[in-house]
């Protein structure tokens, strides 16, 4: 027997065959979100296999026909030794080396081996410097260990104290203004706005500057480096043929570190929307189940009340912070 405040919880009690039905329910849509997943992979696969395949040939048929010409016009060259210079030469260039005339210019000075530290804890690992003695590759997996967790911490820290800084913005303006929608509205677009300047769209142009890029080659680089891609084509203070200025690699260091938390942020929010909203869509549709099992019981009374729609809505516009 139930009663006062007991009753509702006990009419709202889930029926014995619910949750496996949940799980019956949930199968399809992960199956679905699996398709679409793999069909978006593949898609991006041929997309790439269009554009860079018939660029990789050519390539690699000017590279041999290079190779062939120097060993024609150099017939005292050895070709197994000619290909076992160009590994090591490759080797060199993977440990940080660059030769340049008779001289050698290493990328392991206190500066590289910072932006180092920085490319390992953020996972970013560009692949264009690694370590070679065994020392060093056992320090960095123990210093990666530990340095990825307080990297993600951190982010997490930065994260909330830039959405600290948006919310009391906004309750500042909308005590001032006496228009919280508005306010709320207004200073997450220009935080939105503000970070898009800041780490995406100002970036590339002192990489313009100082490394000679495109405006389009820095902007993709701010892109892949701050989403931790890191493909390696383009790594900062690579050219032997530019002076660097020694501020320049600690800055980068700080960009990257607050551009992550920032875009960490963006990707957070558009997770939280989208789990929001179909929370939201099955909140709806158990309410419309119910309605309708009632209805056809013969109750011609049942209505979705205000409290339900207010829980339903409260919980998919509930905002979530960077985790």
């Amino acid at each position: 027997m139930c009663g006062g405040g007991q009753g509702r919880d006990c009419g709202r009690r889930t029926p014995p065959g619910a949750a496996p039905e949940a799980r019956r329910r949930r199968f399809p849509t992960t199956l679905l979100l699996l398709c679409a997943y793999l069909a978006y992979l593949l898609l991006g696969s041929a997309a790439f296999w269009a554009m860079e395949g018939p660029v990789e040939r050519d390539t690699a048929l000017r590279l041999l026909h290079q190779k062939w010409q120097l060993l024609d016009n150099h017939t005292c060259l050895d070709g197994e030794a000619l290909e076992r210079l160009a590994k090591r030469i490759i080797q060199a260039y993977k440990n940080g080396l660059i030769l340049k005339g008779n001289a050698s210019l290493g990328r392991w000075d206190f500066v590289g081996s910072f932006f180092f530290s920085v490319s390992a804890v953020t996972t970013i690992g560009y692949g264009n410097l690694s370590p070679s003695t065994v020392v060093a590759q056992v320090f960095c997996i123990f210093f990666a260990l530990f340095g990825i967790p307080l990297n993600l911490v951190l982010l997490n820290r930065i994260g909330q104290l830039m959405l600290s800084v948006v919310q009391q913005c906004a309750c500042h303006l909308g005590e001032k203004f006496h228009w919280q929608k508005g306010a709320a509205v207004l200073t997450r677009t220009c935080a939105l706005v503000g970070g898009l300047l800041l780490f995406l769209l100002l970036p590339p142009l002192l990489f313009t500057a100082i490394e000679g890029w495109t405006y389009e080659e820095g902007f993709y680089y701010s892109f892949i480096t701050l989403s931790t891609i890191g493909f390696g084509d383009y790594v900062i203070g690579m050219n032997p043929d530019r002076t660097y200025p020694v501020w320049y690699k600690n800055v980068v260091s700080l960009w990257i570190l607050f551009g992550m938390a920032w875009l960490a942020l963006i990707i957070n929010l558009c997770i939280s929307l989208l789990e929001n909203y179909s929370e939201l869509c099955q909140c709806c549709k158990r309410k419309g189940r119910v309605v309708e099992q009632e209805l056809m019981n013969g109750n011609q009374n049942v209505s979705l009340g205000l409290e339900d729609e207010q829980s339903c809505s409260v919980k998919a516009t509930k905002p979530v912070g960077p985790d």
